[in-house]
């Protein structure tokens, strides 16, 4: 599963691993991806959906059927 939210785009960033000597090597700051299902009612089925925690707290506030909306107006399949 790719490391991105359906809803906030929020994608993984890069930084480096410093060691006691200072030396750097590459390193991956995940985000924390989860996958949800929901009920949407207009739809008549569930969706899942792979979201990030600001992800499911912006479903959370703005309701799911305002996000799906969203979601279909970018082109995105549920």
């Amino acid at each position: 599963m790719a490391r991105v939210c359906q809803v906030t785009g929020a994608t993984p960033g890069f930084g480096h691993h410093v060691s006691h000597s200072h030396r750097r090597t590459k390193r991956r700051f995940d985000v924390n991806i989860q996958s949800k299902r929901y009920w949407v009612p207009s739809l008549g089925h569930q969706v899942t959906l792979t979201l990030s925690a600001r992800g499911i707290k912006t479903v959370d506030q703005r309701g799911i059927e305002a996000v799906v909306a969203q979601l279909r107006s970018r082109g995105v399949r549920l």
